[in-house]
């Protein structure tokens, strides 16, 4: 069966460890011995699933949020060499609106 980090993250200890007797890899090696904190990512490595958990934007085009992120980023840049503080705090605002937007609709 496939299981996903989320998946694994509420099993107990004990169904944990059922599952690491089933799988043959050096990784889980020592699983009757590990605690929750060590079997955890034991497992995600010998099934070869990502440790952390990817987020959903909702509602908006995050690639183009962030192309624009990228480009402000140089503008950022330019700002801060020529010393120009009024277009530098320009920058950071939509920066930050930017950054906002996406948090907001992350699910």
């Amino acid at each position: 069966m496939a299981y996903t980090y989320d998946e694994l993250g509420k099993k107990t200890v004990d169904q944990l460890r059922e599952i690491a007797k089933e799988i043959p890899h050096d990784a889980v090696q020592g699983y009757s011995q590990m605690n929750k904190e060590h079997l955890l990512p034991a497992l995600c490595k010998a099934l070869g699933i990502d440790t952390h958990g990817h987020h959903a934007a909702v509602g908006i085009d995050k690639t183009k949020i962030k192309s624009r992120l990228r480009a402000l980023k140089t503008e950022r840049a330019k700002s801060l060499e020529a010393h120009d503080h009024a277009k530098l705090k320009q920058v950071r605002r939509e920066m930050h609106r930017l950054k906002r937007r996406i948090r907001a609709a992350t699910v």
